[in-house]
């Protein structure tokens, strides 16, 4: 196809010189692509002192066609980028100028559907920051390439391709696999290349043989065919939009990777992940963005990451923006770019920032500009209200605004509570009027509490008293309202004021799954159940990911009697996270239990017994007892089991018995709940395993209580129970 090789590698000669690492790699390169190929792939590497590749500028006439190659393959190390160097100037930027002129181009379509680059790096040192920004802006986007480098502290090399300690790297990459992905990535390419020469985008036509005839003949064929034209352009104008309706606007749903720290020192990776939250949570408050949150892309993190069109497949969206950032000293320096994704991928907007840090104005203002610019390049209007909570300055002390990020990395990131409230707190008292440091403080609490590690009633009365105090300063503040509207929800049994707050903060951050899980699980209580089933929906459209969404999503669904479809969502959230579904006490049980399914209601006991240590001894009777008493005496098994633990759940025991028929000892362990002031109590009111119980005035009692009296159905009994 007029190329003189598949494959032109090109390196620094100095990188060479320490201990061969370059000739290795090639040598294992060759042999592995001998594996991988039926046909001989032909692979340039200069080793000749005279050939005129070296580090001279005595350009040899036959480089030109040496670069005629399908795939490059530049050495990446930190001598590589220099605008001086030979391999830079004559092999790199000369490749990437080529490209644009041949008949392939640069970004190559791969039969998977994601877009791969016949510039294919190979990364042997962690660059400097300004190296690095060399080599993107030559590209014209972040560098995506394949690493062999050995990371240990103070430790920056290329991997060996026989390491003594393997184990120590921190990058935990081994040089044999790396090979492998360099060969496979080539054979994507060159067999996408070849793909693409058969079949050029311009088709030579056959030539078409013309009969002789009179000029009077020709002129009336074409006045004939000039009147079909006509007509048919009429037909067009007027006939086609009434059969077909214009294709929709493309959703702009974005997603934002998790931003690359750069940083010389990892400990700043809070604070490049801050200020990622931070442009998310300003994209979030733009109603017409689809912005998918952090719990989504978190799986993305690092270099190590699909190509950007099959990162987007997966999260469903159709721009991606990725960043990278730097903190030294009080220096701070962001890149970051808006990429198209769906179709051919395209870069559509990207900026690079340098501030001396000195106090928090730079940072809001760049953090208000990224989301005005992104906006801006995909023709949204942002609302005079969106705009007021985008550009907000919410603190002017820079040490304030630094600790406030740390405590969002524990809260969010670490989970780990406790700090991420040492942190808010010291946030606090640096700026006594930092509304969000009063929101995540109000937020961590909460959690905190739900999670058992803070008694409730001290727990809860701080958590709503900070928010409040977040709010005195900033009625704005989404994450404030969530906080006071789950704590009259599922401490106080306000449903009515719960319901305003969660609507305020939907109405703040029309993007937030939290917000709208929340609301949702408020609406499952009060048996609102299509309107629930709305707001579960957004929520998992906004955050797929989320297996929590996807739990909730099950439980509505059984509560309408759906056991099919609660059965499909409860697998889809322990398959999103197995470990968080190993502890559940009742697992796909009920759902079992209500379609009829014994065998599985018993399999789902016995797995749950083998996850618990406490109990795994008991796991091999399960079956046992099934083949003696059936599933109803499996279940009385279970409860006595239960029992002789040393903290029974009283609300589990209460559903137990009610689905075993048994109402007294349903009411005793209800009863029970209530005074403990179990978090969930509030649930009975639209489970149907509580539906024999409905008409007991001690049920009714305890649904007095939680103030769900008005929200309880007419008739008492539920429909379409069945499957």
């Amino acid at each position: 196809a007029g190329y003189n090789y598949d494959i032109f590698i090109s390196y620094r000669q100095k990188d060479n010189k320490y201990d061969g690492w370059v000739t290795e790699f090639v040598d294992n390169l060759k042999k592995e692509l001998e594996a991988t190929f039926k046909e001989e792939i032909s692979v340039y590497f200069d080793i000749n002192p005279h050939d005129g590749l070296l580090e001279t500028h005595n350009v040899d006439a036959s480089l030109k066609e040496k670069l005629k190659c399908l795939v490059f393959i530049p050495i990446i190390s930190r001598t590589y980028c220099d605008p001086e160097s030979f391999a830079w100037l004559y092999e790199f930027c000369s490749f990437n100028k080529l490209t644009k002129e041949d008949k392939f181009g640069k970004e190559i379509k791969l039969s998977s559907g994601n877009v791969g680059s016949r510039i294919l790096p190979v990364q042997i040192h962690d660059l400097d920051a300004d190296d690095k920004k060399l080599i993107e802006n030559e590209l014209g986007g972040f560098i995506r390439g394949i690493e062999f480098i050995y990371k240990e502290p103070g430790v920056n090399r290329p991997l060996r391709s026989n390491e003594d300690n393997p184990d120590n790297n921190l990058n935990k990459t081994y040089y044999r696999n790396q090979i492998n992905k360099v060969a496979n990535a080539v054979k994507e390419l060159i067999s996408a290349l070849k793909k693409q020469d058969q079949f050029p985008e311009e088709v030579v036509k056959k030539d078409l043989k013309v009969k002789s005839g009179s000029r009077k003949d020709l002129r009336t064929k074409v006045v004939v065919r000039s009147v079909i034209a006509l007509l048919l352009i009429v037909f067009g104008i007027l006939l086609i939009p009434k059969q077909f309706k214009p294709t929709g606007k493309i959703e702009k749903s974005i997603a934002v990777l998790p931003f690359i720290n750069d940083s010389p020192d990892q400990e700043n990776a809070y604070f490049i992940n801050g200020i990622m939250n931070e442009i998310l949570n300003n994209l979030m408050k733009i109603s017409d963005f689809r912005v998918l949150p952090r719990t989504s892309t978190e799986q993305f993190k690092g270099t190590n990451r699909s190509a950007i069109p099959e990162i987007a497949r997966k999260l469903g969206v159709n721009y991606i923006i990725e960043g990278s950032g730097q903190k030294y000293a009080n220096k701070f320096r962001l890149r970051i770019q808006l990429i198209k994704a769906k179709g051919k991928e395209a870069y559509l907007w990207a900026n690079s920032y340098e501030e001396e840090l000195e106090g928090t104005d730079d940072l809001f203002q760049i953090q208000s500009e990224i989301a005005k610019a992104i906006a801006k390049e995909l023709k949204v209007k942002i609302t005079p209200e969106e705009k007021q909570l985008i550009e907000k300055t919410q603190t002017n002390n820079l040490e304030a605004y630094d600790l406030y990020l740390q405590g969002r990395f524990y809260l969010n990131i670490v989970r780990s509570f406790k700090e991420s409230i040492a942190f808010f707190e010291m946030a606090i008292a640096k700026d006594p009027e930092f509304a969000l440091a009063y929101a995540g403080l109000a937020n961590a609490y909460f959690v905190l509490t739900w999670n058992g590690g803070c008694p409730k009633m001290e727990g809860y009365a701080r958590a709503k008293k900070t928010a409040t105090k977040a709010l005195e300063i900033d009625r704005n503040l989404a994450e404030a309202h969530m906080v006071i509207g789950s704590i009259l929800a599922w401490d106080e049994w306000n449903w009515k004021e719960a319901q305003k707050e969660y609507n305020l903060a939907i109405e703040l951050n029309p993007n937030s799954s939290d917000a709208h899980q929340f609301y949702s699980n408020l609406l499952d209580i009060l048996r609102k159940d299509d309107d629930a089933r709305l707001q579960i929906n957004r929520a998992m459209e906004l955050d797929p990911f989320s297996h929590l969404s996807h739990w909730f999503s099950s439980l509505y669904y059984y509560n309408q009697g759906r056991f099919t479809e609660s059965l499909d969502e409860y697998l889809k959230a322990e398959e999103l996270s197995p470990q968080t579904y190993t502890s559940v006490d009742w697992g796909c049980f009920p759902i079992y239990w209500r379609m009829g399914e014994n065998l599985r209601a018993m399999e789902e006991i016995k797995k749950i017994l083998q996850m618990d240590t406490l109990n795994a001894k008991y796991a091999d009777n399960v079956k046992e007892i099934y083949s003696k008493s059936g599933i109803e005496g499996l279940l009385i098994w279970w409860i006595d089991l239960q029992l002789k633990s040393s903290s029974p759940s009283p609300l589990s025991l209460a559903r137990w018995y009610a689905m075993l028929d048994k109402k007294p000892e349903a009411l005793n362990w209800l009863e029970k709940a209530l005074e403990e002031r179990s978090s969930n109590i509030p649930r009975i009111n639209n489970n149907p395993d509580f539906d024999n119980l409905r008409l007991e005035p001690r049920f009714q009692e305890i649904i007095k209580e939680v103030r769900l009296t008005k929200y309880t159905m007419k008739n008492n009994t539920r429909q379409n129970m069945k499957e």
